[in-house]
């Protein structure tokens, strides 16, 4: 370090936990973080080269530091959400909140009334959420709806207005939606029994108002109100399947908190659902853009923290897919098996669900954003030391030992290239031989492209195991080129993959985009070879198939090759449409002949 201030600032840090600010020499905020030991992880920062070069720009750039001390790492935790969500600096994982949740409100007042708004009002009265959306909110209200029959009105209906005869019923007591409170023919203690049920299964508790509707059920239909049982037995029908669909697992689990993450090389989704009496009560999924390579372990401790102040959760225990410490007010629980880890399981899958949404979106909206996060994974899946923006993978084919033939398929920005397509008829090989045919192929690709001053690609695909990974690597070794293009062989059984020099393959999860870029240049690879080797091999049947027939010569051959190139096309045709290609008395010798054989 070249700079006697900074040094300055970072001697005299102390070695107590809290939150540090870097800032540029124009006093612009670069990044905040937290720290057990402000003077040591400060340090970290100077005193060795990083591995990625966001991280080295950020250290050149920061002029100096900032730092507040905290009683404890959970209090630096926290400070740090608070800090970056005020400050937002340029090198942080940004944590905007620009919307306004949904809530839904049981309002203060007689007859109270229940109804979604964005604003809190603190006047005594009860607010349940925030909801992710508008949609889970009008579900809910709607629910209720169907169960309870509450007013929509605006009226102040306190005991003396309603005395005095202030309000007159309106439609909705017409029509059975409401029960008519404001003229009196309901009472106060009646309908606030409703609003204590609703209560309850905004919580996530339903047990409570399906034994009452029952027991009310029973009740009626033992004093002959059938109707009136009916109607109420629709509504334990509505609420049992509305909480078969919220019902996870065992309704023992409640007021716990279940985190998860799923991240690539920019992005990370972590998905948070809120668990009451065994039923999902919410459900949300926070995006965060990475910044400097930030660790799953570090994003998702900045985000349970973001979504526990967002959504004010109260719970004392959390999951979560690995330990973190929220300090001793908060148990942390990784499950193992069980119904924790089934709910766990739940949350990847939705993670996994809403990345794959958002994917979806940027390969239509923004394909170039797609296309750079595809060849920014494939670099680090496959350890290279570029992106590999141009691959070709090359594929034998001697079926039966016949005609041996190579292809060589090019992908460039992960998509196929057809027109960079090339066949190669093996020349130098007697016999099917797959290692040497590599060997000649490739040496014969990259000795013209040399010639011809193409651009190399940065990626070799061989497909095949170790044998024709190390044949082609002596034609990478005689033309020079090893060390200026990356070469990997996979096998086809397993999907491993070979590094020159490397006993062990490297496995690639199944799913991987990388691997299915891959998996499709192999198969267009196989594909393109197949198709030239079985157009060769029937140009080479026909060839000798016309040799047998009297009076047809080889520019005639040549001609019925062109045109119909297989020894089946030819026997199916006409007489009259063989004779449009090479007259009518050549092709009555033709058609005689093949029918002859036939016959």
């Amino acid at each position: 370090m070249n700079n006697p201030s900074l040094e300055l600032q970072i001697q005299t840090l102390p070695d107590n936990p809290g939150v540090y600010q870097y800032y540029d020499k124009e006093g612009k905020i670069l990044y905040v973080g937290k720290a057990k030991n402000l003077k040591k992880r400060v340090s970290s920062y100077f005193n060795k080269i990083h591995d990625t070069a966001k991280t080295n720009v950020l250290v050149k750039k920061i002029a100096t530091i900032k730092h507040i001390v905290v009683s404890s790492e959970q209090d630096a935790l926290l400070l740090e959400n608070n800090l970056i969500k005020k400050l937002q600096p340029r090198y942080n994982v940004l944590l905007r909140d620009d919307k306004t949740y949904p809530w839904i409100c049981i309002k203060k007042e007689p007859f109270s009334r229940i109804f979604p708004t964005r604003r809190i009002v603190k006047d005594g009265s009860e607010y349940f959420g925030p909801y992710t959306n508008f949609k889970t909110v009008n579900t809910i209200l709607e629910l209720i709806k169907e169960l309870y029959p509450l007013r929509t009105c605006n009226y102040d209906l306190k005991e003396a207005n309603i005395n005095l005869g202030k309000y007159k019923v309106c439609l909705e007591f017409h029509i059975g939606n409401c029960k008519g409170g404001c003229e009196g023919y309901e009472l106060l203690e009646n309908y606030q029994k409703q609003v204590d049920a609703i209560r309850e299964i905004l919580k996530g508790n339903f047990k409570e108002s399906l034994k009452d509707f029952k027991i009310n059920m029973l009740h009626l239909a033992q004093e002959m109100h059938f109707e009136e049982a009916q109607k109420i037995k629709e509504k334990i029908e509505v609420l049992e399947n509305y909480q078969s669909k919220s019902t996870i697992l065992n309704p023992k689990i409640s007021n716990i908190d279940v985190f998860s993450i799923v991240s690539d090389e920019s992005v990370a989704y972590v998905n948070f659902l809120q668990i009451a009496h065994g039923a999902i009560i919410r459900s949300y999924t926070l995006e965060l853009k990475k910044k400097l390579e930030e660790t799953d372990e570090e994003l998702l401790e900045l985000a349970v923290v973001e979504l526990r102040e967002r959504f004010q959760l109260l719970s004392r225990e959390i999951i979560l897919p690995f330990p973190l410490d929220f300090g001793d007010k908060i148990k942390v629980t990784v499950p193992q098996l069980g119904d924790k880890k089934q709910i766990l399981e739940l949350s990847v899958r939705n993670a996994k669900y809403y990345r794959l949404d958002q994917l979806k979106q940027i390969q239509i909206v923004d394909p170039e954003r797609h296309t750079n996060r595809i060849m920014a994974q494939m670099q680090k899946d496959l350890r290279l030391l570029v992106e590999p923006r141009h691959i070709e993978c090359f594929d034998n084919s001697n079926i039966q030992g016949t005609n041996p033939v190579a292809a060589c398929v090019v992908f460039k920005d992960g998509k196929p290239s057809k027109k960079d397509y090339r066949h190669f008829n093996i020349k130098t090989v007697e016999g099917p031989n797959d290692f040497a045919s590599m060997e000649e192929v490739v040496y014969r690709r990259y000795k013209r492209m040399l010639e011809e001053f193409q651009p190399l690609p940065q990626l070799i695909i061989i497909d095949g195991g170790k044998g024709q990974l190390s044949s082609a690597l002596k034609s990478i070794d005689d033309l020079g080129l090893r060390g200026k293009i990356a070469i990997i062989g996979i096998a086809k059984r397993l999907e491993e993959l070979f590094y020159p020099g490397d006993s062990a393959p490297l496995y690639l999860d199944k799913k991987s985009e990388t691997l299915k870029v891959i998996q499709f240049l192999r198969n267009e690879a196989h594909r393109f070879g197949i198709t030239f080797h079985r157009d060769k091999r029937s140009k080479s049947a026909l060839n000798s198939s016309l040799e047998e027939i009297p009076g047809i010569g080889e520019k005639t051959m040549l001609t019925l090759i062109k045109h119909f190139k297989s020894v089946k096309r030819l026997k199916s045709t006409t007489e009259n449409e063989i004779s449009t290609v090479v007259g009518v008395s050549k092709a009555k010798k033709i058609y005689d002949f093949y029918h002859k054989i036939d016959n």
